[in-house]
C-alpha cells in the first residue's frame, strides 16, 4: 500500500538514493534538506513516516524528532546517522524514535523499515507514551566509542532497553567494559536520578557478601555493632549493578532470587521486612547456563536476570574500532600529564590490530596510558610499542601491508623535509633487506637464494657487489 514518505537529510546523495528505493516500492516521497523546511511543511497533514538525518545544520535530528512527538505523537520516526554513539542512539530511542538506522545502509533493509514502520502510524497501536527528555550525562568513557558494526547494534539495543523496567544481563569477556554498559543503561534510564550501586560480588569474601547485599542490624554478628544499611536499599528507586554474578554462593543466590521476584527482604539480624523498587543488572564473563549444569548456578535466578541479555564483543572482534579508542586514551593520559597528545603511525595501527588482546579494552587503555609517558616523540611507531609491550609478538600476524604503510610515512616525512633522491634510497634499503633476508634463510646459498628472490644468479651476485664471500 502507498504511503506518503519523507526523508530529512543534508546530504543530496542519501536524500536521493533513499526515495528512488522507496518510490520504485510504490510509496511517494518529499525530501528536505533541514529541519526547519520539514517543519514549515507539517502543518496538519504529517507524513504516514519520516526518515531523518542526526547531524544537519541548523536543528539536528534529535530536536526535529522532539518537535514531531510534541506535535504527533504517533507518527513513525526513523533517525538515521553515520555517528552512531550511546548518546545519539539513546536520545533517539528516549525521544521516541521507532528505529535506529546505521548509515551507510542497505537499501533494501531500509525499505523493508518502512514497511514495518507504516502499520503502527495507520492502526495507532496502543504504545506507551515516550519518557521525556532530560538532561543526562553522556557517556565519555572510549569503550562505549565504536564504529563497528557489532558495538552500532549493542548501543542502539542499550537505547532500547534503558526505558524498560526490566533486569539485564551483562556477558562479555574480563576488561569489555561491561560496568560502563550498566552505568550507560542507568544513565539513559528513568532511574537515572536515583543512585547507581555497584558490587564486584567475586571481591567481597562470601561470609560477608549477604550483609553487604541485604546489611544488618546491630548485634546480628560479631563485630556488627551498629545497623548497616546494604546495597539493595542504598540503590532503592535505582539500579544495583551485581558485576562476576557467577561467582555467588548458591546459599546467597537462593536470597537474591526472592528479592527478584518479591521486591522485600530481611536485614541479617533483622525482623523487619524491608521493600525496595531496585533494578538488577548483572554481569558475567562465565558460561552461565554451564555453571547451572554443574549444579553451581540456579535456574531459576538466571532466568530472573537474563530477561534482557547484552554481549560486549571482544576487542579482537572489533578491531576496526581500535585507532578511535586508542586516540580517546592517548587523549586522556595528556590531559592527566599536562603533555601534547601523541598520535599512532599506521604502522603501528596495523600491529594493534593484528594483536589479540587478550585483556579487551583495559589492556589497551593501559598500553596507551605507557605510551603516553614513555613514547619519546609525538608519534608511536613499531618500535615504541615493541619498546613498552609485548605486541611485538603479534609480528607474525601482523597485516602484510604494514611495511608499505611504513614506507610510505618514511616517504612522507622525508618529502616533508626536503628530501631529495627518494627512489634511489628505497631501492638500494629494499635491495639490501631482500639480499640479507634471503642469505640468512639459505645459509649463504647464492643460487637458492636468487631463485627464492625471482632472480637470476648474476643479477644477485651484481647487486651484492663486491666482498661478499660466493657460495
Amino acid at each position: 500500500m502507498s504511503a506518503r514518505i519523507w526523508v530529512v537529510d543534508d546530504e543530496r546523495a542519501v536524500r536521493f538514493v533513499l526515495a528512488t528505493a522507496l518510490r520504485e516500492a510504490g510509496h511517494a516521497v518529499e525530501g528536505f534538506e533541514n529541519a526547519a523546511d520539514a517543519l514549515a511543511a507539517l502543518g496538519d497533514h504529517p507524513p504516514d513516516l519520516l526518515f531523518t538525518d542526526v547531524r544537519m545544520p541548523g536543528d539536528d535530528g534529535l530536536v526535529l524528532l522532539d518537535k514531531l512527538k510534541a506535535a504527533h505523537p504517533d507518527l513513525p520516526v526513523i533517525v538515521m546517522s553515520a555517528y552512531t554513539d550511546i548518546a545519539s542512539t539513546a536520545g533517539a530511542f528516549r525521544g521516541g524514535a521507532y528505529e535506529f538506522l546505521s548509515k551507510p545502509f542497505d537499501l533494501d533493509a531500509a525499505v523493508a523499515l518502512a514497511a514495518r514502520a507504516l502499520p503502527a502510524s495507520r492502526e495507532r497501536d496502543a504504545l506507551p507514551a515516550p519518557i521525556p527528555a532530560q538532561a543526562s550525562e553522556v557517556l565519555q568513557e572510549a569503550v562505549l566509542v565504536g564504529e563497528s558494526a557489532r558495538m552500532q547494534a549493542l548501543f542502539r539495543n542499550i537505547g532500547r532497553v534503558a526505558q524498560a523496567p526490566l533486569n539485564v544481563l551483562i556477558t562479555g569477556e574480563t576488561g569489555t567494559g561491561k560496568e560502563l554498559v550498566a552505568r550507560a543503561l542507568h544513565r539513559e534510564s528513568p532511574r537515572a536520578r536515583a543512585p547507581f550501586i555497584a558490587l564486584n560480588t567475586a571481591a567481597i569474601p562470601s561470609e560477608l557478601l549477604e550483609s553487604e547485599l541485604f546489611g544488618h542490624e546491630a548485634g546480628a554478628f560479631t563485630g556488627a555493632s551498629k545497623r548497616h544499611v546494604g546495597r539493595f536499599e542504598q540503590s532503592d528507586h535505582g539500579t544495583l549493578f551485581l558485576d562476576e554474578i557467577g561467582d555467588m554462593p548458591l546459599a546467597l543466590q537462593t536470597r537474591l532470587l526472592r528479592v527478584l521476584a518479591e521486591g522485600e527482604f530481611f536485614r541479617v539480624g533483622g525482623r523487619e521486612l524491608i521493600r525496595v523498587n531496585v533494578r538488577v543488572v548483572a554481569a558475567t564473563h562465565q558460561p552461565l547456563e554451564s555453571l547451572v549444569a554443574e549444579g553451581r548456578f540456579r535456574a531459576d535466578l538466571l532466568h530472573r536476570l537474563d530477561v534482557v541479555r547484552l554481549m560486549l564483543p571482544p576487542l579482537r572482534e572489533r578491531s576496526e574500532d581500535i585507532p578511535l579508542l586508542a586516540a580517546r586514551f592517548l587523549a586522556a593520559a595528556a590531559r592527566r600529564l599536562g603533555t601534547v597528545p601523541k598520535t599512532l603511525t599506521r604502522p603501528a595501527i596495523a600491529r594493534m590490530q593484528a594483536h589479540d588482546w587478550p585483556g579487551n579494552v583495559r589492556e589497551l587503555e593501559n598500553l596507551c596510558w605507557r605510551l603516553a609517558a614513555l613514547a619519546p616523540g609525538d608519534a608511536i611507531g613499531i618500535a615504541d610499542l615493541q619498546a613498552v609491550s609485548s605486541l611485538h609478538e603479534a609480528g607474525a600476524a601482523a597485516s602484510a601491508d604494514a611495511w608499505e604503510l611504513a614506507l610510505a610515512d618514511w616517504a612522507r616525512v622525508r618529502l616533508s623535509e626536503g628530501d631529495t633522491g627518494l627512489h634511489a634510497q628505497a631501492r638500494a634499503a629494499l635491495d639490501r633487506i631482500l639480499l640479507d633476508a634471503a642469505l640468512e634463510q639459505t645459509a649463504g646459498h647464492r643460487g637458492e637464494a636468487a631463485a627464492r628472490l625471482g632472480m637470476g644468479r648474476n643479477t644477485l651476485t651484481r647487486k651484492l657487489g663486491p666482498g661478499r664471500k660466493r657460495r
